[in-house]
């Protein structure tokens, strides 16, 4: 269901300052004219334009504008209540400029338009002072003007909030990749080597090689794997060009080289989406085609990315078998998607599937007033 574009709010405000122009209009005298009825349609337009105030206040402005000075011709003697609020919007916007010119224009059209309906000079410069004062626009403009700047200022507050967050995260992300490179990544490798070279030397000697060697020695690689896989990840911020979905093709044919069967499908119109929602989408890619190719017995594998108006969703599926226990991968895995997928409002189901195999499904929102 759409959304009206206008909202709650700006409608109140609306029906508001027309009822007060309504009743000012209606209580006020008036001269024996047959244009009655279009003073009081120009009072009403001119307080229902303000609904669209914040989407369009240059507009906004202008139909007050020229509804107060239409009113002002036929002889309504009614304050220029809704050009006030137009005024404080299109300030608020940041249309200083055109207001001020919009303003000036206005207090010269003005008497010009209640001197057609009273023929008087005097009389028409004292109603037109009435309807807009100068005080009243200065007021107006002023009030927008510190509400656009006090917006920003926290705008600006809040960004540099985030962005000394993302910096400490960075550090500290790299701090602990470095940690682990340079205490993990050398006792692997040499665990990893000393194990080798003794199966290689049993094996040059004639005798049998134990399965506690071969399980060190694997178990050795898959650490390493699984290490390397963690620096890149920590590694993975603005320093470097950070991974999304249009590099999930990659991925899959990285997995069709260890001989997975893997299809790639994309539905919906691709579209531009926030770094992290793509940088997610590509890690619960990346996880899952390596916890089939690690984890399970399967000969097929797909990947589907479905872009959506508000989300994008990623489904990959295999036709293989959980191993019974498989290593635990603490930061990675499961686990870990669904903290990036929780951080994002988004929703992730893994779990087998009816017909065998494993299914992982997501779906991350996508803001798209961002």
């Amino acid at each position: 269901m759409s959304r009206s574009p206008f909202g709650v709010t700006d409608w109140a405000i609306a029906a508001g300052v027309t009822a007060i122009l309504l009743v000012t209009g209606l209580s006020g005298q008036h001269p024996a004219t047959n244009l009655g009825p279009l003073g009081y349609a120009l009072l009403a337009a001119s307080g229902l334009a303000l609904a669209a105030r914040r989407r369009a206040p240059v507009p906004v402005l202008a139909v007050t504008g020229l509804c107060a000075v239409g009113y002002q011709a036929v002889g309504f003697d009614v304050p220029a209540v809704a050009y006030l609020f137009a005024v404080y919007a299109a300030v608020r916007a940041g249309h200083r400029t055109v207001t001020v010119v919009a303003s000036v224009t206005m207090l010269a059209a003005l008497p010009l338009a209640a001197l057609a309906s009273l023929h008087d000079l005097g009389a028409s410069l004292a109603q037109a002072r009435g309807a807009l004062e100068l005080a009243w626009l200065i007021a107006a403009g002023a009030a927008g003007e510190a509400l656009r700047q006090a917006e920003r200022r926290a705008d600006e507050a809040e960004r540099t909030r985030e962005e000394t967050a993302r910096r400490r995260a960075d550090e500290e992300r790299l701090h602990i990749a470095r940690e682990l490179h340079d205490t993990l990544t050398h006792q692997i490798s040499v665990i990893t080597v000393q194990a080798e070279a003794a199966v290689h030397v049993a094996r040059k000697r004639g005798e049998q090689v134990p399965d506690a060697l071969f399980a060190i020695r694997d178990a050795g690689r898959e650490a390493a794997r699984e290490l390397r896989a963690t620096l890149e990840a920590l590694r993975d911020d603005d320093t470097t060009p950070p991974r999304g979905l249009d590099h999930i093709p990659e991925l899959v044919r990285r997995a069709r080289t260890t001989g997975l069967d893997a299809q790639l499908t994309i539905e919906g119109q691709p579209h531009d989406v926030p770094v992290a929602v793509g940088r997610t989408a590509y890690r619960i890619v990346q996880e899952s085609l390596t916890n089939i190719t690690r984890h399970a017995a399967a000969a097929t594998a797909s990947v589907l990315i479905d872009y959506r108006p508000d989300a994008v969703a990623i489904r990959v599926d295999d036709d293989g078998t959980l191993e019974p226990n498989p290593a635990p991968t603490p930061g990675v895995g499961l686990l870990g998607m669904r903290e990036r997928v929780t951080a994002l409002g988004g929703r992730l189901r893994a779990e087998p599937r009816g017909d065998g195999g494993f299914t992982v499904q997501a779906e991350l929102p996508v803001d798209q007033t961002s």
